[in-house]
C-alpha cells in the first residue's frame, strides 16, 4: 500500500463530485467518509486508486492510495488529470460574480467539472444516455458494464472497445437497448478498433475540430459531442443548449414562464465565456 497527499490550486467542492458520481450505481464510493475508488486503466493493466478528501471546500486536500505498486507516478498523474486540481476555481468564481449568474455561483462555490474515468467510458455512456431519463439511462449503462466489463477489488471497469466491437447487436438488445442505440455503441467501438476514431488524439484537438469530427459518426450529435468534451476531456467552455436540464435550470433561475429559446440562451450566456462548462455544471447542480 502506498499513499500520497495532494492539494488543489484553489477551493474545490469534492463532495459535489461524490454527489454526481453517486447517481451511477457502478461507482464505488462513500459520501459520508468522503472517498471514491477510481478504476484506472494503464498499459500495464487495471488498477484501483482510492481518493479520500480530508480538507474543506475552501482548503481542499486529498490522499491518494492503492495496493498496486506498479506505475505509481502514472496513477497519480491520471488522478490529477481526472480531478483537474490544477484548475483555479477561484478565477472562475470571480469571473461569474460579475455576470448574471452571480447569485448562483455565490450559492455553489468551487463546483468542478466532474469527469468520467476514461475517454472511451465517457463516449459509450453519453451515447447510451442520450434522449433517456437519468434512471433508465443508468440502468442501461449498468447492464452494459455488468455484461461486458469486469471487476477488480469490487470496482467496475468498462469493457475495452475491442470487446464491444465483437458483440452482435442482439446482445445489447437483450439488455433493452433499442436497435439504433445498440448499433451506435457497437459501431463506434468498431471505428476505434479499426483506427478510424482515435479518442486520445481527438482529446488534444480544439473544441471545434472535435465537434466536426464526432458529429460525422452515426449516432453522435452535437449534444453527445459536447458532453464528451466536457465530461470526458474536461473542456471549460461548453454550454449544451439543447440539454433539457440546462433549459429547466435557466427557466427557474431567471423566473421564465417557458423554457428559454436558443436566442435567449445565447443572450443570457454572452458574458460566460471562457468558462461556460462551469456555468453548465452549476446550473445542473441548482436543480438536482
Amino acid at each position: 500500500m502506498w499513499e500520497e497527499i495532494l492539494t488543489a490550486n484553489s477551493y474545490y467542492d469534492f463532495d459535489y463530485t461524490l454527489q454526481r458520481w453517486s447517481y451511477d450505481p457502478l461507482t464505488k464510493l462513500d459520501q459520508e467518509e468522503r472517498w471514491v475508488d477510481v478504476p484506472v486503466k494503464l498499459t500495464n493493466g487495471s488498477h484501483v486508486v482510492r481518493v479520500q478528501a480530508h480538507g474543506t471546500t475552501a482548503r481542499p486536500s486529498f490522499s491518494i492510495s492503492s495496493e498496486d505498486e506498479d506505475a505509481i507516478e502514472a496513477l497519480i498523474q491520471h488522478v490529477q488529470y481526472l480531478f483537474q486540481w490544477d484548475r483555479n476555481l477561484e478565477n472562475v468564481q470571480s469571473h461569474f460574480l460579475n455576470t448574471n449568474l452571480a447569485d448562483l455561483f455565490s450559492a455553489y462555490p468551487g463546483t468542478p467539472i466532474v469527469k468520467d474515468f476514461h475517454l472511451y467510458d465517457c463516449l459509450v455512456k453519453v451515447i447510451i444516455h442520450q434522449q433517456l431519463n437519468m434512471k433508465f439511462a443508468h440502468t442501461l449503462s449498468t447492464r452494459f458494464v455488468e455484461r461486458l466489463g469486469y471487476q477488480k477489488d469490487g470496482v467496475w471497469f468498462y469493457p475495452e472497445p475491442e470487446t464491444v466491437a465483437e458483440v452482435p447487436y442482439e446482445e445489447l438488445r437483450k439488455l433493452q437497448f433499442s436497435q439504433r442505440k445498440a448499433e451506435y455503441v457497437i459501431d463506434a467501438s468498431r471505428k476505434i478498433v479499426e483506427g478510424e476514431l482515435d479518442l486520445e488524439w481527438l482529446a488534444r484537438q480544439a473544441d471545434e475540430e472535435v465537434m466536426k469530427h464526432l458529429v460525422k459518426i452515426r449516432g453522435i450529435g452535437p449534444w453527445t459531442a459536447e458532453n464528451w468534451l466536457m465530461f470526458g476531456v474536461g473542456r471549460e467552455n461548453l454550454l449544451p443548449k439543447a440539454d433539457i436540464g440546462i433549459q429547466n435550470a435557466l427557466k427557474s433561475y431567471f423566473n421564465l414562464e417557458d423554457k428559454p429559446s436558443k436566442e435567449q440562451m445565447e443572450s443570457f450566456s454572452e458574458s460566460w465565456p471562457p468558462y461556460q462548462s462551469y456555468a453548465s455544471l452549476t446550473l445542473w447542480r441548482s436543480i438536482e
